[in-house]
């Protein structure tokens, strides 16, 4: 009988320690998830462009695509790959991470340089040039690609959150944020493109004058809503890109901009330093000083880009109508 009473305690023992690791995980993904804010809200304002164009009943085929090819990207190829490089060499970490702040600022500093000198983004093409399955199998490739570079800076980002734990809990808070990013982002990519489609679908079959106006102003509405995620997201990108490589800086012991930054921010509130305040001065700042590392990043990434231009020349797909 005490033998019994043992193994019930020894039991008891190990579901009290998996309960707090499974705690402990939960927490450390939330918090994890958290950080990544600015490249999920970029991630969620670039994907709907690849429905552009193709018919409404394969947009969330297509998006389901997208969302399966970023879980393989993020739990197959860069979960594992992230913990060989905590356990072999977590040096790599930092600079991966200023890497990674530096690829969001020149992205969102392209994205507004564009903008600014009047560079109409072409966009993804459209349907009428390609046979729909080629167009989509297409679009499919380049959000996958376009995803592994943002899923890799959400990724990387998360691992420098988790505190000191086993690399057993590293591995189920990396997965869990996987899974709960990809959810939240293309989930909300879903509803995104069929928005209209209900809005329309509200306008034409209600019989209540009311819901048919919200469906008309539902899909008239939409392409500002998309705008204005556009502009968060860029906005997010130069902040979160900023806050990195600054970050990073410091960390590598250059810590200048660090300083500078937090003397503004401080000095900002007065005397009585308010959190928000402090906050949104800091945000600020890391957002010019990532648009302006973006600026002078672009003719150097253009510089190292050209050979690629000049070794695969675009090539027009009109012949395969």
């Amino acid at each position: 009988m005490s033998g019994v009473l043992a193994l019930l305690d020894d039991v008891a023992a190990i579901v009290k320690l998996a309960a707090a690791q499974l705690d402990d995980i939960g927490s450390q993904a939330a918090k994890a998830g958290s950080k990544t804010a600015g490249v999920v809200i970029d991630d969620a304002a670039v994907t709907p462009k690849y429905v552009t164009g193709l018919p409404a009943a394969r947009e969330i085929p297509i998006v389901a695509k997208i969302a399966r090819g970023s879980l393989f990207n993020k739990l197959v190829i860069l979960l594992p790959v992230l913990l060989l490089l905590h356990v072999f060499a977590p040096w790599m970490i930092a600079p991966l991470l200023i890497l990674g702040g530096a690829y969001l600022c020149f992205e969102g500093a392209e994205k507004i340089w564009h903008a600014l000198t009047d560079h109409k983004d072409k966009g993804p093409q459209q349907a009428g040039t390609l046979n729909a399955a080629h167009l989509e199998e297409q679009r499919v490739k380049g959000a996958i690609k376009t995803d592994f570079i943002l899923s890799s800076e959400i990724m990387t980002i998360a691992l420098a959150s988790i505190s000191n734990s086993s690399l057993w809990v590293m591995a189920g808070v990396l997965a869990v944020v996987a899974v709960m990013i990809t959810v939240l982002v293309y989930g909300a990519v879903a509803l995104l493109v069929k928005i209209d489609d209900v809005g329309l679908r509200l306008s034409e079959s209600s019989g209540v004058e009311v819901v048919r106006a919200f469906g008309r102003s539902l899909v008239t509405s939409m392409p500002t809503v998309l705008k204005v995620i556009s502009i968060v997201g860029t906005a997010a990108m130069l902040w979160v890109g900023g806050s990195i490589v600054i970050h990073g800086l410091h960390e590598v012991g250059w810590s200048w901009l660090y300083d500078t930054i937090k003397a503004i921010a401080n000095a900002g509130t007065g005397r009585a330093a308010s959190g928000p305040v402090v906050w949104l001065i800091t945000a600020f700042c890391d957002a010019v000083v990532g648009f302006l590392f973006g600026l002078f990043l672009m003719p150097m990434v253009n510089v190292l880009l050209k050979p690629f231009d000049l070794l695969f020349p675009e090539k027009s797909d009109t012949s395969k109508t």
